[in-house]
């Protein structure tokens, strides 16, 4: 019988040194894409994909994220009491999102020892991993475009990217051969990590979306530590390459990297234009602008 892909691990206890000095207090995963955290962007595209159960490894200072997804009872008394009756609808709604559970990354070990944390709340079934910084805006949620393909295939899903030129080389990189009946699919043969421009083995990035096996667990438990002397996924995949077929896809959408600057504000723009409310007043002031 085939599997499903029913939980969602969301890594969140990174330190987020690139927004500093907002994210000294702040997770970074709670900085706001227009009016809502990037974290529950994913959360958002997790459950679009059918998926019932997010799991957040969080670490200390990070309990804004619980909050958010939480309950406020203050805070629901007071718009009541008020009659915002379309403010206390959009707050109870990000409360009743979602069975939300969390375990803490005591240690900074990298993503793969992040991962790994979350292992007896997943189980022996396959999971997805969204990393919060890439917010992806597609017509059809990019994690549910891979849980298609994972249901057919039945072997982990690594969702990649077109990049040209040499901005390749900070991305983990596959190798593969495409399906020749849906070249969006790749079989991996391997995968590097953040390669030379010229020894880039594709232009397939691997970005921040992974269906996973249950298998990687005990291989993350194996490897020992890569660069920085942190657990690397990229490391366990490639062991787990030895025993299953791995599967690239390069998804139908625009990715957008919220954990930098500038690909928060390119966000923060595309997303502000689309909608309904804001976007004719904005437009109009950026055609303002003497640029």
């Amino acid at each position: 019988m085939k599997t499903k892909v029913r939980k969602a691990v969301f890594p969140a206890a990174g330190f987020g040194t690139r927004f500093l000095p907002a994210t000294k207090a702040i997770p970074k995963e709670m900085l706001a894409l227009v009016d809502k955290p990037i974290i529950q962007y994913g959360v958002e595209e997790a459950l679009a994909a059918g998926c019932d159960e997010i799991i957040i490894v969080t670490a200390r200072g990070k309990s804004a994220i619980e909050d958010h997804f939480d309950i406020s009872y203050e805070l629901e008394a007071s718009l009541e009491k008020r009659g915002k009756r379309e403010l206390l609808d959009i707050s109870r709604t990000v409360s009743n999102m979602a069975d939300l559970v969390y375990v803490r990354q005591k240690e900074a070990k990298g993503l793969g020892h992040a991962v790994l944390m979350a292992k007896e709340l997943v189980g022996d079934e396959p999971f997805a991993v969204i990393l919060p910084d890439d917010v992806i805006d597609a017509p059809v949620p990019c994690l549910k475009q891979m849980i298609d393909v994972f249901e057919r295939v039945q072997e982990s899903v690594l969702a990649t990217q077109i990049v040209e030129g040499p901005a390749i080389s900070a991305y983990g990189v596959l190798d593969g051969s495409p399906l020749k009946d849906n070249p969006r699919v790749i079989e991996a043969r391997s995968m590097v990590e953040k390669p030379k421009f010229e020894e880039a083995p594709s232009k397939n990035a691997i970005i921040g979306r992974y269906i996973l096996t249950p298998a990687i667990f005990e291989l993350l438990e194996k490897i020992t530590p890569g660069a920085g002397g942190e657990l690397q996924l990229t490391d366990g995949i490639k062991e787990l390459l030895k025993t299953e077929k791995v599967y690239g896809y390069t998804f139908d959408g625009i990715r957008y990297d919220a954990g930098d600057k500038l690909g928060m504000l390119k966000a923060t723009v595309d997303f502000a234009l689309k909608r309904d409310d804001l976007g004719p007043p904005f437009r109009k002031f950026l055609k303002s602008l003497s640029l």
